[in-house]
């Protein structure tokens, strides 16, 4: 989700009523390009977050502190010159731009009361933070930017500051009926798209959220639109800026999988509602939906090498499996050639020498049969040819009905470790995967490196009505939960044919009820390779019925007795403990 200028309308309006009046205590500078402010108010103390980074541009208010360097940049040192004690008494957007003001006051070096400004731009790559005079000449900022870097500001002390005009994008609060329709349906694009790029403030994933709200036709061409569907676009669009100008916001982070995919601060319709979480503020919003994202993502970027070691051995026992199923297939001549041979080793006598082939009756069936023969053989010999032919693929077909089950279970084996991979969520779910990695050999323990103490834990959820719910983040803490944690008369679940987690169902003496069935069904549904289906066949039965092979791979069973059901991954209904 883009830091859109709706966002930015909407941290402007908690800014003004949380910070408007205070006094600027503290100015540090963290990193680089990041600045944190202590402001006191009459409401207490606040900190504020605000970052210029390319990659992720954030205001925020927050209540972590972060450690600064020991010698204060250039940059902060000149603001805790100019701003320490002074006073903010203005907050500003221009427009939807992504543009916030700070009008600060405060006591310059004679005491006169003068004022000064900190714009803060958040544009991406080219978001900057600029300190200004009240007439918006530079001071500085935290990013100088030359005219060798842009030709179209310089952002240097002594320049004038002003808003570049790069895009040509009208004023979505202030546009006319007429102007709407020019923009958007005088020009061959789709709608989602003239939005976008006609108005300043709107991200596509708005634009498209729009166009939604408008009608399934909203979604296409401009030129494709009926007057009817024009006018639907126009209201759901007015009645957008209406709510930016009222200040009703509801922000929203967005989930898909249990994960953060999208956030708003204003309700999503196009998304489900069970998927829509509300947060009390845009700050506290920002700092949730950054945070759970940075963590999927480091995670992510920790099990890079694990990934690519299964993902190795993966690719390579596929090739291996299926090599052996081709030539699997290929033995399945051996039994016409066993019967070849017997068939010429009965009627041989009477096979003319140098025959290319002898038609005789196959008495297994009472059928006439042709058989090829090599003429510069005797029958006999042609016979013996075929034994020795049927001879070679029975001892393949041997070897390869034991190798192909186990290059397949060490298939399914990999493919459960992927699977863990997928839902790992801390540094200490990795390394139970590194250590199975370890004990199947696919990494090689260096020199006395011993097996290191686990503090993952299984996923515990607690059901709609009430019944606890456990999930394995692995195969160590697969066979635990289902071979020491269980109890016969608990209930166990498992998708059906793919790999996944084993889900413990605590009985506790009581029946299950069918909510409960389909809850965990989900959650199995849920944590296996097959959460991306619309549905998903879960097996699940007693406890007592799974039994684990000698020598089988953490996490295999087995079980003969079973119930099936088809569920969704939807587990929005059930509450995750910590």
């Amino acid at each position: 989700m883009a830091f859109d200028g709706i966002t930015i309308s909407c941290l402007k309006d908690e800014l003004r009523n949380t910070l408007l009046q205070g006094r600027i205590y503290k100015i540090a500078q963290p990193e680089k390009d990041e600045l944190l402010l202590t402001i006191k108010t009459s409401g207490g103390q606040h900190r504020l977050v605000i970052s210029a980074s390319a990659s992720l541009p954030l205001v925020y208010l927050t209540d972590k502190n972060k450690p600064s360097p020991l010698t204060a940049p250039g940059f902060c040192m000149l603001l805790r010159k100019h701003l320490q004690n002074g006073r903010i008494t203005d907050i500003t957007q221009p427009s939807l731009e992504r543009i916030l003001i700070f009008t600060i006051e405060h006591l310059d070096e004679m005491g006169d009361l003068c004022k000064k400004k900190l714009i803060v731009e958040l544009m991406g790559k080219h978001s900057n933070i600029i300190f200004c005079k009240e007439d918006g000449t530079i001071l500085d900022s935290i990013k100088h930017i030359s005219s060798a870097v842009s030709s179209l500001r310089e952002v240097l002390p002594g320049r004038e500051y002003f808003i570049p005009e790069t895009s040509q994008k009208a004023d979505p609060l202030s546009t006319t009926k007429e102007e709407f329709f020019s923009l958007i349906y005088d020009q061959p694009a789709d709608c989602f798209k003239a939005l976008y790029s006609s108005y300043t403030g709107l991200s596509p994933f708005m634009a498209h959220e729009l166009c939604y709200r408008g009608g399934g036709n909203c979604q296409g061409s401009s030129f494709s639109l009926t007057q009817t569907d024009k006018e639907s676009l126009y209201l759901q669009f007015t009645s957008l800026m209406e709510q930016i100008k009222e200040g009703n916001y509801q922000p929203v982070i967005l989930y898909e999988h249990n994960q953060p995919k999208e956030y708003s601060a204003v309700l999503i319709t196009s998304y489900p509602l069970e998927q829509c979480r509300f947060i009390s503020s845009i700050s506290a919003l920002l700092e949730q939906y950054y945070e759970e994202k940075s963590v999927v993502t480091r995670i992510r970027q920790k099990s890079v090498d694990l990934r690519k070691i299964v993902q190795t051995a993966l690719e390579r026992n596929i090739k291996k499996y299926d090599l052996q199923l081709r030539q699997m297939e290929d033995t399945k001549k051996r039994e016409t050639y066993k019967v070849y041979g017997e068939l010429l080793t009965a009627y041989g006598y009477q096979v003319p020498q140098g025959s290319k082939n002898t038609v005789v009756n196959n008495y297994y069936t009472g059928v006439d049969i042709t058989i090829p023969l090599d003429p510069d053989l005797s029958a006999i010999d042609n016979a013996k040819k075929y034994f020795e032919k049927y001879n070679k693929l029975k001892r393949t077909y041997e070897a390869l009905s034991t190798l192909t089950v186990q290059v397949k279970e060490e298939i399914d084996h990999l493919e459960s470790i992927s699977n863990a991979l997928d839902i790992a969520l801390k540094e200490e779910d990795l390394i139970q995967i590194k250590e199975e990695l370890m004990e199947t050999g696919y990494i090689k323990r260096k020199g006395n490196t011993k097996k290191q103490r686990f503090t993952s834990k299984p996923f515990h959820y607690v059901s709609s009505d009430g019944f606890h719910m456990y999930v394995g983040k692995n195969n160590y803490q697969n066979e635990e939960l289902t071979f020491k944690f269980a109890s016969g008369n608990d209930w166990w679940f498992h998708a059906k044919s793919v790999p996944g987690s084993h889900v413990i169902v605590k009985a506790e003496g009581r029946e299950l009820t069918d909510l409960a069935f389909e809850e965990a069904g989900k959650l199995a549904a849920y944590y296996s390779k097959g959460r991306d289906q619309e549905k998903i066949e879960i097996d699940y039965t007693l406890k007592k019925n799974i039994k684990k092979p000698a020598g089988a791979k953490p996490g295999f069973v087995v079980y003969y007795t079973n119930y099936s059901l088809f569920m969704d991954a939807d587990i929005s209904a059930l509450t995750l403990i910590e």
